[in-house]
């Protein structure tokens, strides 16, 4: 085997494992029960999913054709930022409009910080 072809080969199990994290991300999505759990799903195994689908097709453009894309090291930084960033305040804009915990999320810890007193348990 020539250095092409172990390129390619990683290149080929990047993306692979990018396709697998994304449907790992979309189980989270369906599976779990409240928004912040989804959004938690949807942030951080999307990200890993598209960053290592990104990062496969440069490892291959790198081998195969010997060239750098600039494009897709961009892209990889730009998801990377952008993200969790955005996933966050989601969660936050939700956590305001008072969307509500599942019943099996636990204890809502931020009501403590935010209001000074403790939330009556309503059970």
């Amino acid at each position: 085997m020539n250095v092409s072809a172990i390129g390619e080969f990683i290149g080929a199990l990047f993306i692979l494992t990018g396709g697998i994290m994304s449907v790992i991300s979309v189980f989270g999505l369906i599976r779990l029960p409240d928004v912040y759990t989804r959004s938690h799903a949807a942030t951080k195994s999307s990200t890993l999913a598209v960053l290592l689908t990104l990062l496969g097709a440069f490892v291959y453009f790198w081998t195969k054709d010997n060239f750098i894309s600039v494009r897709l090291l961009l892209g990889i930084v730009f998801v990377f930022l952008t993200a969790p960033v955005a996933g966050h305040l989601l969660v936050r804009a939700a956590y305001r409009s008072k969307v509500e915990l599942a019943d099996i999320s636990g204890t809502d810890d931020l009501y403590e910080v935010l209001h000074g007193d403790k939330k009556e348990d309503e059970s």
